[in-house]
């Protein structure tokens, strides 16, 4: 896959997990259909839920980028097409 296709994958992935997040309750992991928990993807600040270590308990706590802890909803199938998505939390 060329760089600008990997691109525009990834920030689908980001727009679509954004646009869940907006309807997830703050603070709460819940599960929604169609969508799956991707670790080692967020961006810092831009995580769904609580890092998976508890290192931190809410949204948007994220410090680092791509951190395997921190989670965002992507559409089912996509986390692991995604550059170190991984459905499994690692660097916990």
């Amino acid at each position: 896959m060329d760089t600008k296709k990997r691109a525009t994958l990834v920030a689908s992935a980001m727009a679509g997990a954004l646009a869940v997040a907006a309807l997830a309750a703050p603070g709460q992991a819940q599960e929604l259909e169609g969508f799956e928990q991707c670790y080692g993807v967020a961006l810092a600040g831009q995580n769904d839920c609580a890092n998976a270590a508890g290192t931190h308990s809410c949204a948007g706590q994220s410090t680092v980028d791509g951190h395997g802890g921190d989670w965002i909803y992507v559409p089912t199938g996509t986390c692991e097409r995604l550059v170190n998505g991984t459905l499994e939390p690692s660097e916990v």
